[in-house]
């Protein structure tokens, strides 16, 4: 049997890659590209004067930062699901990771600069939290008033009437998202203690809604687009995990802690994958307490003392 988290965290010391610098995002789409200090880099920059003429023969790859290599998967994961097709009940497809880049990009860079112990991972994006923000649970007063993270909020090429993206205006709350992130600022007090060691993501970066304008859950997709869209899903959460070293993914929700022991088993390291009760206003267990349960369950998986100051 293999060491549990704090057994194997107590043994293993992370390393962080070089930084990088970043570069003028030529390679992202135009929507995506900010200003000088874009985070999609080149891949070769240019050496510096004095550098011999053997060395220029071939050109040396720039080191990338942690964030620049996590936001430069994600962009490859968008080219990737691009490609495919979604039939009913699919009727609209949201995917903040490009319409809402800016702040997007923004908790990414403050957030993610070096490697992480921990991942919480969701599923996908929910229509008032993600799908606004562009943060994963981004519950839009938390992501402005306690991350800090700001920005433009595009409309999506196609926008639901009973969904529109209004950004860090939008006057709904996502009860999920206000749970989530609401319990961390408590236990944590500060997002910089919370980040430290953790980080969070989904696993699908696309929010599917049916022609009423209905959420539609990955696991409602039909069964063959389903499995196309979680496999391109699962390897891109592959290399996200070996780029950022995580010890210990948490899933919040059965289906993203199912989803993540398929795509991480075998994986060298091992990663360790654990569950976390979704925190959803559905849920009743949820209703009765999430906090509270929320608490017992990282006391058990002995997260606790890397989330308190």
């Amino acid at each position: 049997m293999g060491l549990g988290f704090a057994e194997r965290r107590a043994c293993c010391l992370l390393r962080p890659p070089g930084s990088g610098r970043e570069g003028a995002g030529r390679d992202a789409p135009p929507e995506l590209r900010g200003g000088s200090d874009v985070a999609v880099p080149h891949a070769y920059p240019l050496g510096p004067l004095h550098e011999p003429a053997s060395a220029l023969m071939e050109p040396q790859p720039c080191p990338r930062s942690v964030a620049e290599g996590f936001l430069e998967e994600e962009l490859r994961l968008n080219a990737e699901l691009s490609q495919l097709q979604f039939s009913e009940p699919v009727g609209i497809i949201y995917n903040p990771v490009e319409y809402a880049w800016e702040p997007h990009r923004s908790y990414v860079t403050r957030y993610c600069q070096g490697p992480k112990e921990v991942l919480f991972l969701g599923m996908n994006p929910g229509p008032f939290g993600m799908a606004q923000t562009g943060v994963p649970f981004g519950e839009v007063s938390v992501v402005r008033d306690w991350l800090g993270i700001g920005g433009p909020v595009l409309t999506p090429p196609q926008e639901h009437p009973k969904r529109p993206v209004l950004g860090l205006e939008c006057p709904q709350s996502e009860v999920s998202g206000a749970r989530f992130w609401g319990f961390f600022r408590n236990l944590c007090g500060q997002p910089e203690v919370f980040f430290r060691h953790c980080f969070v993501h989904n696993l699908c970066p696309l929010l599917f809604l049916t022609p009423s304008g209905r959420n539609v859950t990955p696991a409602e997709l039909p069964a063959r687009q389903r499995e196309q869209l979680l496999r391109a899903c699962d390897a891109a959460l592959c290399r996200q995990v070996q780029l950022l070293g995580v010890q210990l993914v948490v899933g919040v929700g059965r289906l993203a802690e199912q989803r993540a022991r398929r795509a991480l088993a075998g994986l060298t390291p091992e990663v360790q994958v654990e569950g976390l009760l979704h925190p959803s206003p559905r849920s009743p267990q949820a209703n009765r307490g999430w906090e509270a349960a929320a608490k017992e369950r990282l006391n058990e998986l002995g997260l606790l003392p890397l989330l308190t100051k």
